[in-house]
């Protein structure tokens, strides 16, 4: 079974940054998809931003133009670059990967905690 290991999360104040990282426990070739969800109180878990191993990024957009997703395949490691963060971003964030190669639809990290005070 694949495992995603998620970094990253704390607390910190509007218009500053964070990234987060998730690293997966197999190798993510180039057909294979990373994204990152959140999930805020209240509200349901939305889509922010996916990547495939061959760098392919697709951003929600209410996150287009301050986040930014890059990935290092030798690490099998994804990160999600937060910048101008809003007290809106605030919620649980969490890893997702979809491996071509294995019989499971999708594997999940554990979530990482964000939030941004105003």
């Amino acid at each position: 079974q694949v495992q995603l290991v998620e970094s990253g999360g704390g607390l910190v104040q509007a218009g500053r940054s964070l990234r987060l990282s998730c690293t997966a426990s197999a190798t993510i070739f180039g057909s294979d998809v990373v994204g990152w969800y959140r999930q805020a109180p209240g509200k349901q878990r939305e889509l922010v931003a996916t990547i495939t191993g061959g760098g392919s990024t697709i951003y929600a957009d209410s996150v287009k133009g301050r986040f930014t997703l890059s990935r290092d395949n030798a690490k099998n490691t994804v990160y999600l670059q937060m910048s101008s963060l809003k007290p809106e971003d605030t919620a649980v964030y969490y890893c997702n990967a979809k491996f071509r190669r294995f019989i499971a639809p999708e594997y999940w990290g554990q979530g990482t905690q964000v939030t941004v005070s105003s």
